[in-house]
């Protein structure tokens, strides 16, 4: 039994080999920054990380980081409620709270967990949970998570037709939560967001927003989805990450009234059963927020290298998914395909990553850009040429 067990999952792990769509994981050797040392293929320019702002390799975030590392060590080996609460916890929370205009946070160890986290929370017997189509998959745990008395309705992605109609189907329920992303990370598009609150508004519902490619990139000061559409203030719930423009290293976020924040600090299983967010990582969170705050050009600095880099695709005779944020996707269609160009462009100094089934839908593979402001203009125009080429050697 246990070696028919082994041997057909060496079968599937071939299959996926000889199909082209087997995942290798790549080592890097340096600091993240524009470019990076990869083990075995030297320095590249990257076009794969969530470092939009730059922040990873920033010496005034790498030096709170050591300097938190020196006075808190490397944690409390506890759950917060035990004796894992440092006072830099604290401090992390009323600044991303008081950053997004918000009562109250509270921090996690990813944003998977936040959203895993509030979910279950806050739904029980009777109420219903509104979901997006094509949200990020730690909503949709955090959905699966729910007893089997809650309702689970999904919506066509930013449809707000498909909207209303999911939130009359789910009638009297106590309490309607509709989830969606900010900023969606496949699509690089922007949740309808003024509309979907309106929609709450009309039915009663919450909302509820997980802001990770959004915070720190779009809106005037890089105060996410809300900001972007002028509508600070009206959403409920924000989860977001620091692993992404937030400096990069990790850990996520609940924000929302302190009501909201209370009950996840009782209930919320990630909260009771994890350990706490690492002292260092609070302190690089901190770090970013505040070189953010004090250095609010990076976020139009961001959106020029965005557009620059998305006009002189266009102009390339490529043809980039539409989208406010600073992400771009170029649709390959078949898997193998899109890690066949990617792996083209690897080998010529651009790393990058092609995006297939079941990551996004079948047929819809994609190479997906991830503008950082650490590029540089030649960086850029290094990179177009070599997408170019590769897309043209296998398409």
């Amino acid at each position: 039994m246990k070696n028919g067990f082994y041997n057909n999952l060496e079968k599937e792990l071939e299959m996926l080999k000889q199909s082209g769509i087997y995942k290798e994981l790549r080592y890097l050797q340096s600091p993240l920054s524009s470019k990076v040392s990869l083990e075995n293929l030297g320095e590249v320019i990257v076009l794969c990380s969530n470092n939009y702002l730059g922040l990873a390799d920033n010496p005034q975030v790498v030096e709170a980081g050591i300097n938190a590392l020196k006075k808190y060590g490397a944690g409390a080996a506890s759950v917060r409620f035990i004796c894992g609460t440092y006072d830099i916890h604290r401090e992390l929370e009323d600044k991303v709270a008081k950053f997004l205009g918000k009562e109250s946070a509270l921090t996690y160890t990813s944003c998977w967990a936040a959203n895993t986290a509030v979910i279950p929370a806050l739904l029980k017997a009777g109420d219903a949970v509104i979901s997006d189509e094509l949200n990020h998959a730690s909503i949709i745990d955090g959905c699966r998570l729910l007893g089997r008395d809650v309702k689970r309705l999904i919506y066509k992605h930013a449809e707000m037709n498909s909207l209303e109609e999911k939130l009359k189907e789910a009638g009297e329920a106590g309490t309607k939560l509709i989830v969606t992303d900010g900023v969606f990370s496949m699509e690089g598009d922007v949740a309808p967001l003024k509309d979907i609150v309106e929609l709450a508004g009309k039915y009663g519902a919450l909302v509820m927003v997980d802001d990770s490619h959004a915070t720190g990139v779009i809106g005037k000061t890089g105060r996410g989805t809300e900001e972007y559409h002028d509508i600070m203030g009206k959403v409920d719930i924000i989860t977001g990450t620091f692993g992404k423009a937030l400096g990069g290293a990790g850990g996520g976020f609940i924000t929302g009234r302190k009501s909201i924040i209370d009950i996840c600090i009782q209930r919320s299983r990630p909260h009771l059963f994890s350990n706490s967010l690492p002292p260092v990582l609070a302190a690089i969170a901190i770090a970013a927020l505040e070189y953010l705050e004090s250095n609010p050009g990076i976020v139009e600095s961001l959106r020029e290298k965005t557009r620059y880099f998305r006009d002189k695709l266009k102009k390339a005779g490529l043809n980039p998914l539409e989208g406010d944020s600073a992400i771009i996707p170029i649709i390959i269609g078949d898997t193998a395909k899109a890690i066949k160009v990617a792996g083209d462009m690897l080998k010529k100094g651009v790393y990058a990553i092609g995006f297939g089934y079941p990551v996004v839908p079948e047929g819809t593979a994609r190479i997906r850009i991830q503008v950082s402001d650490a590029l540089s203009y030649p960086d850029i125009d290094y990179s177009i040429n070599i997408i170019k080429e590769s897309i043209e050697k296998h398409i």
